[in-house]
């Protein structure tokens, strides 16, 4: 099973802070435990005061409620005594409604100790048992709550050390396992990345080298770099295509450029000589028939000539592009009864370098969109212009004719599709648009030279 490209780069980070997570939260939990028992203990030692209190208060009622006895004169009751009495009742009060709240199974402590109310008769034998029985209650409970707080402190200070122990060998266990199992990962799915980015890597560079043997990829792309495989062999595979092609179109051209020399070598040579010996046989008898036939053989001559400009232009690898252009449309389309056309070459155009190929393709497509202007516009009038616009160089035939549908321009014709063909093999544009005349078509071819 692939995973997409992103999940691997963060599968390992992903991981390893998981099980850090977990980490803290079992750090947490103990330490949540631990907590319980310390509030345990907090509420132990309010209790314990609580009582304590409570003791101490009853303890000083008691004294001042025996003092206060009749028997004793010169200790009589006063005001002062039973305001001290009252302070120390609603202090009594106070801690046993603590220790109510904290220990509340013991209800019947607050009812012992309203039985000390200081309004009521302080002397007697009921309210001294109403003090014994409050008191040691009081001390017992304080025992109780004392031993279980020893018993709660040993059992934390051991829980501490414990918890500590713990927490410190699981936490590095953890880490370590954390650590490792992210490098694992890291290392795994790093080292099927970078098998695959060098497989890759070495099939651009096999491209580059001119190696077009496709690299196997998977029919359904799981990752990116499934996508980036398919679309290297997409692209291989189109400029197998394009090569093919650029190689027939080189082997056409040098089988014209072949066939050009053979007749220009033997065909032209041969019918020179011929013209040579009907000049030696002129004669009077037969002067008129052999001026006739020299006649004739002259036409056939530069009609031979103009079939092996045709064929292979002189004149595009001796003067260039612009040259040969213009001297195509002296040479072919001033005759009579054929549109009028003007032919601009902007200075700034002839600074752009186009190599050899490049300017024989070019003027193959300016032939075939000139041949279309004669034969399907209808036009009276039409330009041929090269300019340059920044580093492209820019090549505009636009008439006056008719113009045709544009949707047909970018998907019919053998002639159209040759010209596009032509343009994708020297990585030019190419784009039909109305004319700005009043009516026509519009021919533009862009080249970038810096590409």
């Amino acid at each position: 099973m692939r995973l997409p490209l992103k999940f691997k780069i963060i599968l390992a980070p992903a991981t390893v802070l998981l099980l850090l997570t977990l980490l803290l939260a079992f750090l947490q939990y103990t330490y949540w435990d631990m907590s319980k028992k310390t509030q345990t203990s907090n509420h132990l030692r309010a209790a314990f005061i609580a009582l304590v209190e409570a003791d101490m208060a009853t303890k000083r009622l008691y004294a001042l409620g025996s003092a206060a006895h009749p028997e004793h004169s010169e200790n009589a009751f006063d005001g002062k005594r039973h305001e001290e009495m009252s302070l120390l009742y609603a202090r009594l009060l106070s801690s046993l409604q603590t220790i109510k709240v904290m220990l509340p199974d013991e209800e019947s402590l607050l009812e012992n100790g309203e039985k000390l109310n200081p309004e009521r008769s302080f002397f007697g034998e009921d309210y001294r048992n109403a003090v014994i029985d409050l008191r040691s209650r009081l001390n017992a409970l304080s025992e109780e709550i004392q031993r279980e707080r020893e018993i709660i402190q040993n059992k934390n200070n051991e829980d501490i050390s414990a918890i500590v122990y713990r927490t410190t060998t699981i936490g590095t266990i953890v880490l370590v396992v954390a650590i490792l199992i992210g490098v694992f990962i890291a290392l795994t799915f790093a080292r099927q990345i970078l098998h695959r980015i060098h497989l890759l890597t070495e099939s651009a560079r096999r491209i580059a080298g001119g190696d077009l043997s496709p690299l196997p990829f998977p029919r359904k792309a799981q990752d990116e770099l499934d996508d980036l495989a398919i679309s290297i062999n997409r692209m291989t595979e189109r400029l197998i295509r394009v090569v093919s092609t650029e190689k027939l179109l080189e082997g056409a051209e040098e089988e014209r450029r072949r066939i050009a020399r053979d007749l220009h070598d033997q065909t032209l040579a041969d019918l020179s000589a011929v013209q040579r010996d009907l000049e030696v046989l002129h004669c009077g008898k037969c002067a008129e028939e052999t001026q006739r036939v020299g006649e004739d053989l002259r036409r056939a001559m530069a009609n031979l000539r103009e079939v092996m400009e045709d064929l292979h232009p002189q004149s595009l690898d001796i003067l260039g592009l612009g040259a040969a252009l213009e001297s195509f449309l002296d040479r072919a389309m001033s005759r009579e009864g054929l549109p009028e056309y003007q032919f601009y070459i902007s200075p700034a155009s002839e600074e752009l370098v186009l190599s050899r190929h490049v300017q024989l393709a070019i003027y193959r497509i300016a032939l075939e969109a000139i041949h279309n202007v004669i034969r399907h516009a209808h036009a009276s009038r039409y330009e041929v212009v090269i300019e340059r616009r920044g580093d492209d160089f820019v090549l505009s035939v636009e008439d006056n004719g008719n113009g045709f549908n544009l949707e047909t321009a970018r998907s019919g014709g053998r002639g159209l599709n040759n010209m596009r063909e032509r343009a994708r093999i020297i990585n030019a544009r190419i784009d039909w648009s109305p004319s700005r005349f009043s009516s026509g078509t519009r021919f533009e071819l862009s080249y970038n030279t810096a590409s």
